[in-house]
């Protein structure tokens, strides 16, 4: 089946240039092109493309103006180009927020230098965010954007924690979902470990926004990011989140109520001391971070008493250290296909058996409450 596809960028390099090595691909048509966000917003209208590349800055509309509109008006899978510096993470995770499902650095050089390697990224990601048009139109209405907590720093004591204000709880997906695993069993757990891929920056925000300034157990987040995105993602989890939030560093010591997120480029891992581990990323792996690293570690260091949770994304990262993790009696559970952006890594799981529980993705939050307070 043939990919439609409608790119929007100012830059006619850019467009002519994405144009090109999509249309290099035989199950890939370019449909339209456009110039800004209104025009965009015409052409999708129109065209009904499976997918939109999308820049960012842009005249008469910016691209997180357009994806907004866009999804309100013919929800489409959206993929938005990014720059690698901390202001093209931020714009990126708001894009991310209004409803884009993932995004591409935006780097002239590369084309030039690495053109095989871009067509090869650049047609893989349209292919798999197109996967998600079947259930897009009712998964891709934004959630409304969680409270902001008052200011606060990782550090910050429990007492100040506790009085931040709770933030508005995302609204579920507007369609049935297969019935879910039922509420989990309480247990004193010493690690929450959280793996997820593409859809994962909405969904850990969704599940985040859940939990109390006093939650229980240590967390540890692994999100396949760029170095460059971690940083941002990490500052704006700590400003939505009652918990803190922040990037781990080598030597940082697991403490509740504190999550700390695998930075981009690195390997994270955690010790039986409760200290965290960063390791050069190995070129041999194709995740860096990857969650089968993590796990693993949680696996060694903790025996049963780690709940790992895997979400979003593409791929199979996270089933091996699932399995470690099994074998060692703690529990995993999976994200469910129904809210899923990409149903790949939780089916991973849920294929090899290794899921304890099957959550919706607005479930998760509230069951880990329950299961570890």
């Amino acid at each position: 089946m043939v990919v439609k596809v409608l790119v929007v960028d100012d830059s006619g390099f850019f467009r002519r240039r994405v144009s090109e090595i999509l249309s290099a691909d035989p199950t890939i048509q370019v449909v339209g092109t456009a110039t800004n966000g209104k025009e965009a917003i015409d052409q999708a209208l129109s065209l009904k493309p499976d997918v939109i590349t999308m820049d960012y800055e842009m005249p008469m509309m910016d691209g997180i103006t357009a994806v907004r509109h866009i999804m309100q008006r013919c929800p489409t899978p959206v993929l938005m180009f990014s720059s690698l510096t901390h202001e093209g993470a931020r714009v990126t995770l708001d894009a991310l927020d209004a409803g884009a499902v993932d995004y591409l650095p935006k780097n002239f050089e590369d084309i030039s230098r690495n053109p095989e390697k871009v067509k090869q990224m650049l047609c893989e990601k349209v292919h798999t965010i197109s996967r998600s048009n079947r259930r897009f139109s009712s998964y891709a209405s934004p959630a409304p954007a969680a409270a902001p907590a008052p200011s606060h720093s990782a550090g910050s004591s429990a007492p100040a924690a506790s009085m931040r204000a709770a933030p508005v709880a995302p609204q579920a997906p507007a369609r049935a979902a297969a019935p879910s695993s039922p509420a989990p069993k309480r247990k004193a757990y010493k690690l929450l470990a959280i793996g997820t891929s593409t859809g994962g920056p909405v969904a850990l925000q969704r599940v985040l926004t859940q939990l109390p300034a006093n939650f229980p157990a240590p967390i540890v987040l692994i999100q396949h990011m760029p170095a460059a995105f971690t940083k941002a993602f990490a500052e704006r989890l700590d400003k939505l989140c009652r918990i803190s939030v922040k990037e781990a560093e080598d030597g940082d010591v697991l403490r509740p109520g504190l999550a700390l997120l695998a930075p981009g480029g690195k390997q994270m891992m955690v010790d039986g001391r409760g200290t965290v581990k960063i390791l050069p990323g190995d070129e041999r792996l194709n995740y860096k971070p990857c969650v089968d690293i993590t796990f693993g570690s949680a696996a060694k260091s903790y025996g049963d008493k780690v709940l790992a949770v895997v979400l979003t994304g593409m791929g199979a990262d996270g089933r091996e250290g699932a399995r470690l993790l099994k074998q060692g009696g703690s529990q995993v559970w999976a994200q469910d296909e129904a809210s899923c952006v990409i149903y790949g890594m939780p089916m991973a799981i849920a294929k090899a058996n290794l899921a304890d529980a099957v959550y919706g993705l607005d479930e998760i939050g509230r069951h880990l409450v329950e299961a570890c307070i």
